[in-house]
């Protein structure tokens, strides 16, 4: 019988966590996003993990760190009431449910906070994580990073009003 995967938890984001954080998040850019972004657009993309400005952008939101064996393993920022600011997973536990589980807790979060939606601009290989999540693509984006262009879509989630009588999922 195969040995059981540990089990992640969540915590809150910590200052010594940048460092870290920032290793995710260019090993997940790196690895998961290399079918959908050509090898420049990626560095491009990960260079955005400079550690003051990247530092200043984990603590401006609401940051949730998920751990294995007390390890980070990915995370979560939601910027002001309802915009996912970062959503990044490490390659090693890609598909294991570790993005799932910080998805549903910044949205518990949100919604207890009194968001009504949650928006995200979302890269293309990370779209069918968010439509399986109720989320729908409003439009398409450009974005400039240093010499290179990357696109990605704005996806939203409505989440039912009290009023409906809907529980939103």
């Amino acid at each position: 019988m195969g040995q059981a995967l540990p089990k992640p938890a969540l915590r809150p984001f910590l200052p010594s966590d940048v460092a870290t954080l920032a290793e995710i998040f260019q090993a997940s850019i790196e690895e998961l996003a290399a079918d959908d972004y050509s090898e420049g657009q990626r560095e491009a993309w990960a260079a955005q993990a400079e550690e003051e400005s990247f530092a200043q952008r984990l603590a401006e939101g609401l940051t949730l760190i998920a751990t294995m064996d007390g390890s980070p393993v990915g995370f979560i920022s939601l910027k002001g009431a309802d915009h996912i600011e970062l959503l990044y997973v490490h390659p090693a536990v890609a598909g294991q449910g570790v993005g799932s589980m910080l998805y549903e807790a910044l949205e518990k979060l949100a919604g207890a906070r009194g968001a009504e939606r949650l928006t995200a601009d979302v890269s293309d290989n990370a779209e069918p994580f968010f439509r399986q999540r109720g989320f729908q693509a409003q439009r398409r984006n450009t974005v400039p990073l240093d010499d290179e262009w990357l696109a990605n879509t704005t996806m939203e989630k409505r989440f039912a009003s009290k009023e409906d009588g809907k529980v939103s999922s």
